[in-house]
């Protein structure tokens, strides 16, 4: 299906009930050899394509959290609980990172905060790149994706085929493939809510955490926003002007937001480790 016609079919469809696409599995649960809780196994992924991650490669591009010492790692730690309290108590499973503009550090965030996911016990997470514009989640962990949101959206490419396993137990991402300018009206489709739902939905064990372009500058994350349960907000201390928060939140639901995740900030132990969920925006 090309470009301009899967837009049509996205502007005819869109005010109808989407309907539940057929569910296409990503991993098959196989026997836990390793972590045992209870009735929960450990899956084995065998439908995703793997690739394996280069760690320095990784770690030199600020994503930490694979490392098991890495000092980031407790601040993530509180991030990914708060996130869980928040999110659990309302039965919720999905979350949207955004910013108000780009460069203030949002899909390192969420890039590190999979990581942190994925180490909970009894749970998986699921890292989609919603940014169709610039797709960076594949760059930022160094390896290349021919495939990625865009193929599945708009050349109906099965789920299985875009989704990709980085050899880290318990997560899965999607990111990659093409670029695509007239990107709103994909994120807002049936079939993107027909993917959320199946997404979301067939795994108890799942969180689904979506990296999403900037709040200002596009209506793609506004879009996007009705598909999710939640969303997080990253600003960066001393770059992100309060002028720009009120903006952003002002075109995001509110019932939807969890707070913010504060970037960079000053005071502390480490500029890089204030990773934490405030309700409070920086001045």
């Amino acid at each position: 299906m090309k470009l301009r016609k899967a837009l049509d079919k996205a502007k005819q469809q869109r005010g109808e009930a989407p309907v539940a696409a057929a569910p296409v599995p990503e991993f098959t649960m196989g026997d836990n050899k390793g972590v045992a809780e209870g009735d929960w196994q450990q899956p084995i992924y065998t439908d995703s394509a793997r690739i394996e991650l280069d760690t320095p490669a990784v770690v030199k591009n600020r994503c930490v959290c694979i490392q098991p010492d890495a000092l980031e790692l407790d601040s993530y730690k509180v991030l990914r609980t708060k996130i869980q309290q928040l999110t659990q108590a309302r039965g919720w499973n999905t979350v949207m990172i955004t910013s108000p503009r780009s460069g203030e550090g949002k899909t390192l965030t969420a890039i590190n905060l999979a990581l942190t996911f994925s180490k909970a016990y009894n749970q998986t997470v699921l890292l989609v790149d919603c940014d169709l514009r610039r797709q960076s989640i594949h760059k930022t962990l160094g390896f290349q994706s021919e495939t990625g949101l865009g193929d599945y959206l708009v050349d109906d490419r099965p789920l299985n085929e875009v989704m990709i396993w980085p050899g880290v137990d318990k997560l899965t991402l999607i990111s990659g493939g093409r670029t695509i300018q007239e990107s709103t009206e994909l994120l807002g489709s049936p079939r993107m809510e027909d993917l959320v739902h199946e997404i979301k939905s067939r795994y108890d064990d799942r969180y689904v955490l979506f990296d999403a372009p900037p709040v200002l500058g596009s209506a793609d994350t506004l879009a996007l926003a009705p598909c999710v349960d939640s969303i997080v907000m990253v600003v960066e201390e001393g770059t992100t002007s309060t002028r720009d928060v009120q903006r952003a939140l002002e075109m995001l639901p509110s019932e939807k937001f969890l707070g913010f995740v504060i970037n960079k900030q000053k005071s502390g132990q480490s500029a890089d480790s204030a990773y934490y969920l405030t309700n409070q925006p920086v001045n």
